[in-house]
């Protein structure tokens, strides 16, 4: 009955849901989580005597076996979905929508592309975590969800926003400290909060009729477009501060780089065989000729 209601329960976004699985239940992970203190209730139940057996599986895990062994699954099956990206149409009418937003936001966006920032890291920069002669940006490690410090490059073209930025906030604020501030009249000058860029975010992605893009897309994006560009494992692992490589691997998934390339090379050879059988040659006399 638990796992049931925590599958079906309302949606917390309500009517802001933005894909069909979406709309109720909370997501496969959350719920993983939700039974960990469970099942170690029922192992302590277990432990003291108090029950024979315990509901809720883990993995090979057999409720009721103290020993375990038996079962090929748990309670809830363990789901690992790729994150979404935009194709390029779409990107294409986020950016032209972008194109008329006011030049804070274009840079929080062209930023957050370029150094596949997380929300939080993006709203905590401070001017002084900026090097615009190196054109990189210094992620603190308290603002990171691994606690892990990194420096991280952006390209001429935001630095470009990034000056035209500076020289816009100056008539707000001339004080150091946060690089993003608030405009409304209410909290003006005031560091831009996590739920403001939310909602900016929101309403670019509702105007250019993509509601899936998200604060956390444009890192997706970036670190697929990286995969897509060849770069190794480990240098987009750190460019992206995962503390292992396993959360990287998503990216190099969505890409479809390494299967690309097998069906590439896989198909020259397929292609070789056909064109030899054709014309009565060796797949290799063709090989060496193409």
């Amino acid at each position: 009955m638990f796992v049931r209601e925590l599958a079906s329960r309302p949606h917390r976004r309500g009517a802001n849901v933005v894909s069909i699985d979406s709309g109720a239940g909370l997501a496969n992970a959350t719920i993983q989580q939700r039974l960990v203190p469970v099942r170690l209730f029922y192992d302590f139940l277990m432990e003291e005597g108090v029950r024979e057996s315990n509901p809720v599986g883990r993995g090979r895990y057999t409720p009721g076996r103290r020993g375990g062994g038996g079962s090929s699954r748990g309670l809830v099956p363990r789901m690992v979905k790729l994150p979404w990206i935009p194709n390029e149409e779409q990107w294409r009418d986020l950016l032209a929508v972008a194109a008329g937003e006011p030049i804070r936001n274009r840079l929080m966006l062209a930023l957050a592309y370029d150094a596949a920032l997380r929300r939080e890291e993006l709203c905590s920069l401070r001017t002084d975590d900026l090097d615009p002669a190196h054109r990189t940006v210094r992620v603190r490690a308290e603002t990171t969800k691994t606690r892990r410090g990194r420096v991280v490059p952006y390209s001429a073209p935001t630095g470009v926003l990034l000056s035209a930025y500076l020289r816009h906030r100056a008539t707000l604020s001339r004080a150091r400290g946060p690089l993003f501030l608030s405009e409304s009249r209410r909290n003006r000058a005031e560091p831009l909060t996590l739920w403001t860029w939310s909602k900016v975010v929101r309403r670019i992605a509702v105007a250019a009729g993509v509601p899936r893009f998200s604060t956390h897309t444009t890192r997706h994006l970036c670190l697929t477009d990286l995969a897509r560009m060849g770069w190794e494992l480990h240098t987009i692992a750190s460019f992206a501060g995962h503390r292992h490589t396993d959360s990287t691997l998503t990216y190099i998934h969505l890409s479809g780089r390494d299967l690309a390339d097998k069906l590439s090379r896989g198909m020259q050879h397929i292609h070789a065989w056909r064109i030899a059988a054709l014309t009565g040659t060796s797949s290799a006399a063709v090989e060496s000729a193409r």
